[in-house]
């Protein structure tokens, strides 16, 4: 995709809202209709503000990112989560400090709802010495110990069978934190992840399993490539319950999360939480996703747009201005544009990187 398309493509995603399941017979048949939960648990006007912002840095971060891949600047694959923001900032907002997360290469989303320094981040996009990965890693694999995020994967389901051992280790431990485990409707249906499945039941280990179903895997939809398209069954033959969420609601994933989170931290086991949601764009940035209509991806925009959705609650119900908005989307922005500047001139590795990283010294 060229530098003016996607700038022109980034400044329409958050413009535009995002929604309701259409019919997809025309588009490979995605055909399943996204009804909105009903009673929806509501937030308090803080919380509301909170996932507001959460998920505008992610949604202004990924337009930014898309930009400087199409400028040239960042190279390798590029996987953008416009559109899933509401699963990664409802997850954090029911889990606590301690509980770490593992995703696979659709990232850059997690790292910030996990408090990463947006800078560090777009530096490893763009491969310079300040990224988290110090440039050796790029847009798939960074990682941070300190806010307990483990990838970043660039194997499709690799990731599942490393965060059920993280699982592993704090069932161990005893140390009361729980493995929230990412992946993709595609990465659904590898093998590692049914035997992770049946070992993460047979010990009781403290892992929650996050589905993020936004359809089309890496470009064929689920209808096509899935025997059993309710993920959150996925489980059955293994006792792991599950339940399919409005993956697109904040509030309706942190109220799921909550459940599984408690589910897994008090001893019961794993859980299947299958997202219900969209990406706005294709699966990477060379992806023109022609296996979908501009008509399917429009109405989800329009309709049932995550940020779209509490920015109007803000406004409606909690009251808050306009303006008040308009100031938080500038923050965003600055700091936004702040990591793409820091990214842009921060210094490449010194070639005597290659070397660092390879084997662990042995301790004294």
């Amino acid at each position: 995709m060229d530098a003016a398309k996607d700038a022109g493509q980034a400044a329409s995603d958050t413009s535009r809202a995002g929604a309701k399941r259409s019919a997809g017979a025309k588009s490979g048949g995605a055909a399943e209709t996204h009804a909105p939960a009903p009673n929806a648990p509501q937030f308090t006007r803080d919380e509301d503000l909170h996932a507001y912002h959460e998920m505008l840095l992610i949604r202004r971060f990924e337009e930014k990112a898309g930009q400087l891949y199409g400028m040239g600047l960042i190279g390798g694959f590029c996987h953008l989560y416009i559109g899933q923001e509401a699963v990664v900032i409802g997850m954090q907002m029911a889990s606590v400090e301690g509980d770490q997360v593992i995703t696979g290469y659709r990232d850059h989303g997690h790292m910030l709802a996990c408090g990463m320094d947006p800078k560090g981040v777009m530096a490893e996009l763009t491969g310079r010495r300040g990224g988290y990965s110090r440039g050796k890693g790029g847009s798939m694999h960074m990682f941070s110990r300190e806010k307990q995020f483990f990838g970043g994967h660039g194997i499709v389901g690799a990731q599942v069978s490393l965060g059920t051992g993280l699982a592993f280790a704090d069932a161990y431990r005893k140390n009361g934190n729980v493995s929230l485990t990412y992946m993709g409707d595609g990465a659904a249906n590898q093998g590692q992840v049914y035997e992770s499945f049946n070992m993460a039941q047979l010990w009781k280990l403290p892992v929650v399993y996050v589905i993020e179903n936004n359809r089309y895997a890496m470009g064929t939809s689920v209808a096509r490539a899935s025997a059993q398209t309710d993920f959150s069954k996925r489980g059955i033959s293994f006792g792991i319950p599950g339940e399919q969420v409005d993956g697109m609601d904040v509030r309706t994933v942190r109220e799921a999360a909550t459940r599984a989170i408690e589910h897994a931290r008090s001893g019961q086991g794993p859980y299947i939480l299958e997202m219900q949601t969209y990406r706005y764009r294709g699966h990477s940035m060379s992806d023109p996703a022609k296996y979908r209509t501009k008509d399917e991806v429009s109405k989800m925009r329009e309709e049932h747009d995550p940020i779209e959705m509490v920015r109007k609650r803000l406004i409606e119900m909690h009251g808050v201005a306009e303006a008040e908005l308009k100031a938080t989307d500038a923050r965003v922005r600055e700091t936004v544009n702040e990591s793409a500047e820091f990214a842009t001139h921060d210094p490449e590795p010194d070639p005597a990187e290659l070397w660092t990283d390879i084997l662990l010294e042995a301790r004294a």
